[in-house]
Order: C-alpha cells, then sequence, then structure tokens
C-alpha cells in the first residue's frame, strides 16, 4: 500500500518540468563552465534537451506511473542532447525507470524513501556503466555518488521520500563545487591537464540543478512556492540504449 507521503507519476512529471525551469534559467552559467574546460556547449544542449521533455509533454497524454515518466525523459534526452550529456543522462533515466517499476506480483507505482534511493543508485550505475568514470575524476559522478550515499542513508534512517531527496539534492551541490579544485582525468577537461583545476565540471553542476529539481517537486504537490518564488503548472516508451561507453565528462 502507499503511504501519504509517497511518490507517483505527479511528482514525476512535476521534476521533468522543474528541470527544464532549471537548466533554462542556468544555461548561461553551464556555457560558461564548460567554455573553460570544455567545447562550451553543455548549457546549449541541456536547455535543447529539457525543452524538448516539456515540449513533448504538452502533444501527449501523460505518462501515468513514475516510471513511464523516467522513460520518457530518458528517450528524448537521448534524441536530442548532443555531446556525451545526452547518453549519460537518458541512461541515468532509463536506469531509473527500471528501478522503479514494481516488483513481481506487486501493482504499486508509488515510491517510498527506499525505493527513491534505489532509483538514483540505478541512475549513477547507469552513469558509470556508460561513461565508465569513478569519483574524483571531475565528472558527473562526483555529483551523483555523494547524492546516493546520502539519499540511502535518509531512507535507511527512515526519512520520507521528499527528506531522501532533500539529502541528495544537498550531498548533490556540495559535490558540484567540490570539483573546482580538482584535476579531470576523463572527458575533454583531461585534456587540459592540471589547467582544468580552477573550475567546477559543468556536468556535475547540471547534475545538482536536477537532483534539486526532483526533491522541489516533491514538496510541490500541495502547491507551494519554490525558493526562487516561481509556482510552476503541474504537468506529463521505448527501449532502453546500449551501454557502450561515452566518457563521463561533459563535452
Amino acid at each position: 500500500m502507499s503511504g501519504p507521503t509517497d511518490l507517483d507519476a505527479a511528482w514525476a512529471l512535476r521534476w521533468a518540468l522543474l528541470a527544464q525551469e532549471a537548466v533554462s534559467r542556468h544555461r548561461i552559467e553551464l556555457m560558461e563552465l564548460d567554455q573553460a574546460i570544455g567545447d562550451g556547449d553543455h548549457g546549449e544542449n541541456m536547455d535543447r534537451g529539457f525543452t524538448a521533455v516539456g515540449a513533448r509533454l504538452e502533444e501527449s497524454a501523460p505518462p501515468a506511473t513514475p516510471s513511464e515518466v523516467l522513460r520518457f525523459v530518458a528517450t528524448t534526452l537521448m534524441s536530442t542532447v548532443g555531446g556525451a550529456a545526452g547518453p549519460l543522462y537518458g541512461t541515468a533515466f532509463l536506469r531509473g525507470a527500471a528501478a522503479c517499476l514494481p516488483g513481481e506480483g506487486q501493482t504499486r507505482h508509488a515510491l517510498g524513501g527506499a525505493e527513491v534511493a534505489t532509483v538514483l543508485e540505478a541512475g549513477l550505475a547507469g552513469i558509470v556503466a556508460r561513461g565508465k568514470a569513478a569519483p574524483g575524476e571531475k565528472t558527473m559522478v562526483d555529483a551523483w555518488a555523494p547524492a546516493v550515499r546520502a539519499a540511502r542513508a535518509a531512507a535507511d534512517a527512515g526519512a520520507t521520500p521528499a527528506d531522501v531527496l532533500a539529502a541528495a539534492a544537498e550531498a548533490a551541490e556540495a559535490g558540484a563545487q567540490d570539483t573546482e579544485p580538482m584535476i579531470a582525468t576523463k572527458g575533454r577537461a583531461s585534456y587540459l591537464g592540471p589547467r582544468s583545476a580552477g573550475h567546477r565540471d559543468p556536468g556535475a553542476v547540471s547534475s545538482a540543478l536536477l537532483l534539486r529539481a526532483a526533491a522541489d517537486a516533491a514538496v510541490r504537490g500541495d502547491g507551494a512556492a519554490l525558493d526562487d518564488g516561481s509556482v510552476p503548472d503541474d504537468a506529463a516508451a521505448p527501449d532502453d540504449g546500449p551501454d557502450d561507453a561515452a566518457p563521463a565528462g561533459t563535452a
């Protein structure tokens, strides 16, 4: 049985739309971060992908379960986001979608705290499988890994799904900030060697934005305003892609 704080398809839809808003607001920042250590298009690519997510949700009947929403986001990103980010985020959302599915003999399509942590763990596993990156290499993994640890710790302590996501978002933001002094050893930024230090990784920063959007979506069911004062409207699938490697550093 679902609890009163469990997260359903409406949460996943809010997450998709809040992610679109966050990426749009931070498009220039992400571009500038990527210009410093990459090819400068991460903000543009992410904005194009999540704009497509929003547009396609408006044109379609809303997916009915969290898994269907995440698969919809995944396949849209994989078909619209250039560089390494599309395959990496697409795989993360696809793995998360699979983790949302009810177990054998179950029909529940809402997520408690433990299930939310499992979804994030699956997303990280997808990124690692696709990008072959590890913590400390100055990639999006440096935001996702601490987020997953924080989410699991909160879930194990009995936190609500919203609190699990809040813990993940806070840890991801700290992890993204911690990439600034790192020397990149993965992706395009690794070509700079020691000169990559002194800049935050754009993929880690965009990951933190997406996880913060997930946390905000979990507390938006009552119509409360977000931290920036905005109150977006509530809104709304193909096969898993291959797991062949793409560099985890954004390109």
